[in-house]
């Protein structure tokens, strides 16, 4: 006996998975406080230091799939304009150029970054620290390079479809001196990497906040 036929399962259209994206931004986006931190850390022996770790990770992981889902869901309600507006073919190079920066977005979901097992080995030392904070750096510098490139084409899409979405704000991301703080660190027996530790938790929060800006400025536009 055949089995019954099962209903389709109904899609999210593109715009709900950009305003679903957009209110997820309170659970990826951690921001940090710095001295509250370093102040929780010093109180329990290090203990919390571990938790900042984690978030860390955990923060940069969840953000770029994040920012991937609403680029992508932006793309594809750009598409479906372009083709109610009979600008499809026009526009399709442009569209093509996002499918390469959502593409390095994309990529980094498969890196190796679960905040548990990170957070376990920092357990190893200070060096399991060091080499963390070379990696985050990296992964900041390429995600906002990748995103700030398809934030500007997609503006321009936008733009060409008759709706107004800002081009990305403040500048890009340049990547740390790793082999100079390496030797400031040991030189200082530990003490720079605090300032270290505080770019790296500052560098997040204000790409973080240069991000709703923009995402504002969409949301916006589609009139959310």
């Amino acid at each position: 006996m055949a089995s019954p036929t099962q209903p389709p399962v109904p899609t999210a259209s593109p715009v709900d998975r950009i305003q679903r994206a957009y209110a997820a931004r309170a659970q990826s986006d951690y921001v940090f406080s710095f001295w509250t931190a370093l102040g929780w850390t010093l109180l329990t022996c290090g203990i919390y230091g571990f938790y900042v770790t984690y978030q860390i990770v955990r923060r940069s992981r969840d953000h770029n799939r994040r920012r991937l889902e609403l680029l992508d869901a932006a793309t594809a309600a750009a598409w479906d304009r372009a083709q109610a507006n009979g600008r499809a073919d026009e526009l399709r190079p442009r569209f093509e150029s996002m499918g390469v920066h959502l593409g390095v977005l994309r990529e980094m979901t498969t890196n190796f970054r679960d905040p548990l097992v990170w957070t376990v080995l920092r357990l190893l030392g200070t060096i399991v620290d060091i080499i963390l904070f070379i990696l985050l750096d990296g992964d900041l510098v390429k995600h906002d390079t990748a995103e700030r490139a398809a934030e500007q084409e997609l503006a321009g899409i936008y733009g060409a479809l008759g709706a107004d979405v800002a081009p990305p704000t403040g500048t890009a991301k340049q990547a740390h001196n790793y082999v100079a703080r390496v030797i400031v660190t040991i030189v200082t027996v530990g003490i720079y990497f605090l300032w270290w530790t505080y770019n790296i938790m500052d560098d997040g929060n204000r790409h973080f906040e240069e991000n709703w800006v923009w995402e504002d400025s969409l949301r916006h536009a589609l009139g959310g």
